[in-house]
């Protein structure tokens, strides 16, 4: 469903190849729904400084309605003590998230139809009160240079997953000289 805030603030996708908004009400989730209302299922590229419980479980709902076919989010290191805390709940959003040098904010949309909407956003996500501002193209020049962008960042950060996998296989390599601790316990009530 369509926030009365967007339809009285940004016109379809359709009509008009760019537009903005500088104001409250418009969260970068909401956006999102609403882009994907029109454009149907697609590829999903965000870019932020920090996430939130909110956006990733609307996001995860977005997913199980079939709206999102891919996903990767790219959050920035310096919130990575947030980030992580979500790690599992971003496991079942994204199928690929990163940490990296990034305090952009971005939204990239591209159908299997090869239509592309680019949101650039002063929003992270996550909600508040303040006033943001978004600008939202449909423009392919605009999206392959955000891409690309993007994909440079990416290049230069850490998976997400890779990491814990790292530090799992560290953290558990079982030593030889370990004491297997069977001769100095005993259970409860024995």
């Amino acid at each position: 469903m369509i926030s009365k805030k967007i339809q009285q603030n940004l016109k379809p996708l359709n009509s008009t190849a760019l537009q903005c908004y500088l104001g409250t009400g418009i969260h970068t989730l909401g956006l999102l729904g609403w882009i994907l209302e029109q454009t149907g299922r697609a590829d999903v590229y965000v870019s932020t400084f920090s996430t939130s419980e909110e956006f990733l479980n609307g996001f995860l709902n977005l997913r199980k309605k079939g709206l999102i076919r891919y996903a990767v989010m790219v959050a920035d290191l310096k919130a990575s003590k947030k980030t992580v805390k979500l790690n599992q709940l971003m496991s079942y959003c994204f199928d690929a998230a990163y940490l990296g040098m990034n305090h952009s904010k971005i939204v990239l949309v591209q159908t299997d139809a090869g239509q592309t909407i680019s949101v650039a956003s002063s929003q992270n996500n996550t909600y508040g009160g303040r006033a943001e501002c978004t600008i939202i193209s449909t423009s392919q020049e605009i999206f392959l240079s955000l891409y690309e962008g993007l994909k440079k960042i990416i290049d230069n950060s850490c998976e997400l997953n890779g990491i814990y996998r790292k530090a799992v296989e560290n953290d558990r390599k079982v030593s030889t000289s370990a004491d297997s601790g069977d001769s100095d316990w005993l259970p409860f009530g024995y």
